[in-house]
């Protein structure tokens, strides 16, 4: 007697968002270290946050489009007007999300433009998705963004500035939001025939380039010493080129209010590293808004019916 056997290997929605969600743990992780990364490579170079910001991109963007290229699938890459319409228009968005959010801290000071960008992000992605699926948010989705909100401002600590430039440096840093929010949403779906490693890569490069100017205004000389060289290398790799490729990987497997995960673990590993590294004390107000921004990661929907 013979028997046949039907097995569907295609993992299932649930253990697909599960995948999704442990990426974009990872992309946060990731993120988180490069602040540190940047002030110690802004600092050991004397270079200005916008040259920082175009190292970054143009670096970051190079170590992806060399692992393509080295793969080949850079010579693959379908050069369709989709393909390099989303190319150009990820390469505009960072830029836009690099440099209004440096030009917020130069306004403002970091605390203040991070807090601001950092509130904002959540709810224009959860609003953003919840408009083009033509849904409302899911009451836990909306809870979660609350508490995160109130984690950010206690884990900030919400710095002072002076009057003066509080209106624009806010501006800026919603700018900055608005450009990574949107970058996020318009990364929910994958062209056809397209390598989304391939497409990051030349994203950053694009983005890179249109920063050249504003960081070459500002200086962006380099000494080639080992601590420069060191900063600049994992500036390049983990916080960019590995944490925006698992971000974008884990956005693909989740939802875009899913991807909220990494943002918020950013300021929470920046955190932990000062704390770590640095000895910075952490205060009782920082601790409470640090467990609350866990909270708020814990209540985030896996699944999101936003999503349509």
């Amino acid at each position: 007697m013979s028997t046949s056997t039907s097995t569907d290997t295609s993992p299932s929605p649930a253990r697909t968002a599960r995948t999704g969600t442990a990426l974009l743990v990872l992309a946060g992780v990731l993120w988180g270290t490069g602040g540190l990364a940047g002030s110690l490579l802004a600092s050991s170079a004397d270079l200005h946050p916008a040259a920082v910001a175009a190292y970054r991109l143009l670096t970051g963007g190079a170590l992806i489009t060399a692992y393509t290229a080295a793969t080949g699938r850079l010579r693959s890459m379908p050069r369709t007007r989709p393909t390099l319409t989303r190319i150009a228009t990820s390469g505009v968005l960072l830029a836009l999300f690099q440099a209004a959010y440096f030009a917020a801290v130069e306004a403002t000071s970091a605390g203040l433009a991070a807090l601001t960008t950092m509130v904002a992000v959540p709810v224009l992605v959860t609003t953003g998705s919840a408009v083009m699926a033509r849904r409302l948010p899911t009451a836990r989705a909306t809870t979660s963004i609350l508490v995160a909100a109130g984690g950010l401002v206690l884990l900030l600590d919400s710095p002072t500035t002076s009057p003066a430039g509080l209106a624009r440096g806010t501006a800026l840093s919603l700018l900055a939001a608005a450009g990574f929010a949107t970058l996020t949403l318009t990364h929910r779906t994958e062209l056809p025939a397209q390598d989304q490693t391939t497409t990051t890569g030349l994203s950053f490069l694009a983005g890179g380039l249109l920063l050249l100017p504003v960081g070459l205004a500002t200086g962006m000389a380099l000494n080639p010493r080992p601590d420069t060289l060191a900063a600049l290398a994992f500036l390049a790799l983990f916080p960019t080129a590995l944490a925006y490729t698992t971000y974008f990987a884990g956005l693909r497997r989740a939802t875009p209010t899913t991807g909220v995960i990494a943002v918020l673990l950013e300021p929470l590993t920046a955190t932990a590293l000062s704390v770590l590294l640095q000895h910075t004390p952490l205060t009782a107000t920082q601790t409470v808004g640090a467990a609350a921004v866990l909270t708020s990661i814990a209540l985030q929907p896996t699944t999101d019916r936003t999503d349509g």
